[in-house]
Parts: C-alpha cells; sequence; structure tokens
C-alpha cells in the first residue's frame, strides 16, 4: 500500500512540475493565471479521478491478482502432483514391461528346450522306424531268398527229371524195357 502511495506522489509531482513549467512559460503573455488555474482545475480532477479509481478498484484489482495467484499456484501444485503420477505410472509400466519381457525370454528358452526335447525324439522314432524297416527288408529278402531257392531246386529237379527222361529215351532200347518191365513185375510179385 506504501508503494502504490508513493506511486501516486512521485506522478503528482510529476504533473506538478510540468504544470509549473508550462505556465513559466506562457507567463510572458495574457492569461498566466488563466492558465495556472486550468492547470490546478485539470490536475485536481486527475488526482480526484485517480484516487477515485483507486478507491473503486484498489481491492477488486488486488483481489484480481491474489485470485490469479492462487490459481497459478494451484495449478503448479496440479501440475507436479501430475507429474509425480505419470513418474509413478511410467515406473509402474516399466517394471511391467521389464516383467514382461523376461517371462518372454523364459518362455522362449522354455520353448527352445521343448523344441530340442521334441527333435530329440523325432530323431529316435525315425532311427527306431528306419531300423524296423531294415530288419523287415531283411526278413523279406530272405524269405524271397528261400521262396527262390525253393523254386529253383523244384525247377532243377524238373529239369533234372526231363533230361534223365530224354537220355533214357535215347539211350534204352526195346530189350532194356523189356527186362525192365519183367524186373518190376518180379517185384510186385514177390512183395504180394
Amino acid at each position: 500500500m506504501k508503494k502504490t502511495f508513493s506511486s501516486i506522489a512521485a506522478l503528482f509531482a510529476l504533473l506538478i512540475t510540468a504544470g509549473l513549467a508550462f505556465a513559466s512559460e506562457a507567463e510572458g503573455g495574457h492569461g498566466g493565471a488563466e492558465l495556472w488555474k486550468s492547470f490546478g482545475l485539470k490536475t485536481f480532477n486527475f488526482i480526484v479521478l485517480v484516487g477515485l479509481l483507486w478507491w473503486l478498484l484498489a481491492a477488486k484489482i488486488k483481489e484480481f491478482f491474489v485470485g490469479r495467484r492462487a490459481e497459478i499456484k494451484e495449478s503448479l501444485e496440479k501440475a507436479v502432483d501430475r507429474k509425480a503420477e505419470a513418474e509413478k505410472k511410467y515406473r509402474e509400466y516399466s517394471d511391467k514391461i521389464d516383467k514382461a519381457s523376461t517371462e518372454i525370454d523364459g518362455i522362449i528358452e522354455m520353448i527352445k528346450a521343448q523344441g530340442a526335447t521334441e527333435k530329440q525324439k523325432i530323431i529316435e522314432d525315425a532311427e527306431r522306424t528306419a531300423r524296423k524297416m531294415k530288419e523287415d527288408a531283411q526278413a523279406r529278402i530272405e524269405q524271397e531268398m528261400k521262396k527262390a531257392t525253393e523254386q529253383l531246386k523244384a525247377q532243377t529237379v524238373e529239369l533234372s527229371v526231363q533230361m534223365a527222361e530224354e537220355i533214357l529215351k535215347r539211350s534204352i532200347t526195346q530189350d532194356d524195357h523189356k527186362a525192365m518191365v519183367k524186373e518190376y513185375i518180379d517185384k510186385v510179385v514177390i512183395k504180394h
């Protein structure tokens, strides 16, 4: 309040000084007193107007600036609170992201381990299947070899019999044939 009063006093002193300078210049001519009177009235009116405005508006202006200051202070406090809350949420989300990353890394490692185990099982199954197929193929080959050997023996016997027949047909004469028939009949008759 003292500050505003000193400001008004300084303004008043400035106006008076300016008025004196104006009046001293006009003193040389007519109407110097009239100028002083006019200047005094105008200065008085100005001071009354400023005083009246001060009296009417000072409380409102002070209230406005105090209110504005309170609003700014409240806004700053809210901004600080929001910043603290945002930093808290940031830390929470950062922790959650770190935790999720750790879990994802664990899941990836688990999947890799399961994949390696599954791969080993598949390889073992494939080796087992290959051995069984090899054993089955070996058994089939042996069966086919036996079958082929049996067929070859049967064909060999058949060919041997045919060749023996051919040889006998060519080498046996009519007399040999009669002797063989007689020998056979003798054997049959003796047995029965």
